[in-house]
């Protein structure tokens, strides 16, 4: 199979596994329907079924093409899960509100997601890495982008549409690269079309599994120069998330 099949391939595989795992937890709706519902920014209520189905294909399609990849998908797909349950009540948002909390001595649900996917990030980038500098900015580049894609989960339609013009780039890449990222745009582009009309929203789930595919993406298709600046990227929009934030509120859907 060419690279180009294969990438094709990818992003089929993963936005049909996407829908199907859609259908299947719908029909199911383990602990009950109204577990899985939830009122969005505009108080209209709507389904958290693409979160974990999206998240579930990105790890998938990530674990095709590298493990490593692969569970550090699926650790911040998971960690995502327990914050959108543990701390679907706390007001509390960013890493100082967090940070702080821990200070104080409390461990909050964001602080367990901070740290469980900076450390899938780091053992997922010492695996796609050799040399240890770019070990580090790998990991931090893929808990970085699994955190901005968060950032702009804040308007239907905004992280999902995030990875799939972040992601496009990548398909114009040979290797591993292009294959990761086609993974992780077929999930979003799944979501995209039900997340835009409000009947359902990925949450922490999907939106930090999809930005941790994006960033394995970007780590398997960048050295040293590419990862310094991704990683800079990914700080900086970290220090300046309040901003990030307010950008995609107001940005237009497309």
């Amino acid at each position: 199979m060419s690279e180009r099949a294969f990438r094709i391939t990818a992003f089929g595989l993963s936005a049909a596994l996407t829908r199907a795992a859609v259908a299947a937890l719908r029909a199911k709706a383990p602990g009950g329907p109204d577990r899985w519902q939830r009122k969005n920014h505009a108080g209209r209520t709507v389904e958290l079924y693409a979160g974990p189905a999206s998240a579930l294909a990105a790890a998938v399609g990530a674990g095709r093409v590298s493990p490593a990849a692969g569970a550090a998908v699926a650790v911040a797909g998971l960690c995502g899960a327990y914050d959108d349950v543990a701390g679907a009540d706390d007001p509390r948002r960013g890493f100082r509100a967090h940070l702080g909390a821990l200070r104080d001595g409390e461990i909050t649900s964001g602080a367990v997601k901070l740290f469980g996917i900076s450390a899938a990030g780091l053992v997922a980038g010492a695996v796609l890495k050799e040399r240890p500098l770019d070990k580090l900015l790998a990991g931090i580049v893929i808990a970085g982008a699994a955190h901005f894609v968060n950032l702009m989960d804040v308007r239907p339609g905004r992280a999902a549409a995030a990875v799939l013009a972040l992601g496009a780039p990548g398909l114009l890449r040979s290797g591993p690269g292009g294959a990761l990222a086609a993974g992780a745009m077929g999930a979003a582009a799944a979501v995209l079309p039900e997340d835009l009309g409000e009947r359902a929203m990925i949450g922490d789930t999907g939106a930090h599994a999809l930005g941790a595919a994006l960033g394995a993406a970007v780590v398997a298709g960048n050295r040293r120069a590419g990862l310094v600046a991704h990683a800079a990227a990914v700080v900086a929009a970290a220090v300046y998330g309040d901003k990030v934030s307010a950008f995609a509120r107001g940005a237009a859907a497309p």
